[in-house]
């Protein structure tokens, strides 16, 4: 069976009329909704179709009908083909900040207000590529590594030694470690390479290996992925949400997100598996538990160096997707130029 004229333009009234009220849509309802002048029997039959089409579903008996993840996606993809005109924002949403961290912590704030929704920001993923290495000496045993990344990273790393290394020493070690390690990644690093650089070394074999462990741990600390949260609080307003319990998971998740790798892990998986700036996952589409009962809406912004960050935007199923949609790339846009006159004015 085929969703005709009729039966999208019913089942489109039904999913508008739940996201607003959040409670189950009749046959009455409906009626009075569209401009279709159909009567309330030709309406409950076609809602009979739509129910074994998979598009809706009673809860209750005798109650009315409610959208299914299937009804959900097929009234996002119709609005998402709409050509529609993002509405602009009167004035900036966002307050000029010098540091990164706080404009994306800043961003999740403002749309946990905005949106009534728990919202995520990730910092920019930049490739893990070595620039640059300088050691230095802090005091008789003790280096400071300063490792710049892709994306002009800086890391700093403090190494304990057994050895007190000379000025002409380290030179030594600033050559050997930037002719091997400049140009490569974390992947190009292997037990191979670290052998080569050890015999390199010859005496000072051993203390390379301690400074090699240092200078890796952080090249990784560069590459992790560190995510800002705002709003877990919010989902408690969505008697559906704390009905299913998923609202008390996800709070869960947000107060401890550091230590929820495969949470966001998930997130990444979900923006880098289609090349579009918006994306919108629904229910079980979502393959993290805590967000079966919810949608995900993310968005990817750019820096000018190539390196992303994600925005997202996580509610219950009946979620204003069109208002997070035009926020998103208002938003987008916003942190977008920005960051381009930043890095023009840094020139």
């Amino acid at each position: 069976m085929e969703l005709d004229e009729r039966k999208v333009k019913i089942l489109k009234a039904i999913v508008a009329n739940y996201l607003e009220t959040g409670e189950p849509v009749g046959s009455r309802t409906i009626s009075k909704y569209t401009d279709l002048n159909l009567s309330s029997a030709t309406i409950r039959n076609e809602m009979s179709d739509l129910e074994d089409m998979g598009y809706i579903c009673q809860p209750h008996t005798s109650a009315g009908r409610i959208p299914t993840d299937a009804g959900y996606r097929f009234y996002v993809d119709s609005i998402m083909e709409e050509k529609q005109e993002v509405e602009t924002q009167n004035g900036t949403l966002l307050e000029r900040v010098d540091k990164i961290e706080k404009m994306l912590k800043q961003v999740a704030k403002v749309l946990a207000v905005n949106t009534n929704y728990a919202t995520l920001v990730t910092m920019p993923q930049y490739g893990n590529t070595v620039k640059f290495i300088q050691l230095s000496k802090v005091n008789n045993y003790r280096l400071l590594a300063v490792i710049m990344v892709d994306g002009n990273i800086v890391r700093n790393k403090l190494i304990d030694t057994d050895y007190d290394l000379k000025d002409d020493e380290i030179l030594k070690f600033n050559i050997l470690l930037n002719t091997f390690l400049q140009g490569a990644s974390i992947q190009d690093i292997n037990l191979e390479l670290i052998q080569t650089m050890k015999s390199q070394a010859g005496e000072y074999a051993e203390i390379l290996e301690v400074i090699f462990q240092g200078i890796l741990e952080a090249i990784k600390e560069a590459d992790d992925l560190k995510v800002y949260t705002s709003g877990a609080t919010n989902m408690l307003k969505y008697p559906e949400l704390i009905n299913s319990q998923s609202a008390e998971k996800l709070l869960g998740t947000f107060e401890d997100i550091e230590d929820k790798e495969e949470f966001v892990k998930y997130v990444e998986d979900a923006i880098s598996g289609e090349d579009k700036d918006i994306q919108i996952h629904i229910g079980e589409e979502n393959q993290s538990e805590e967000l079966k009962d919810c949608s995900l809406i993310t968005a990817t912004y750019k820096m000018p160096e190539g390196a992303k960050g994600t925005i997202g935007i996580i509610g219950p199923k009946r979620m204003d997707y069109k208002k997070v949609v035009t926020m998103l790339k208002n938003l987008t846009g916003e942190l977008d130029d920005i960051f381009s006159e930043k890095e023009q004015e840094d020139r």
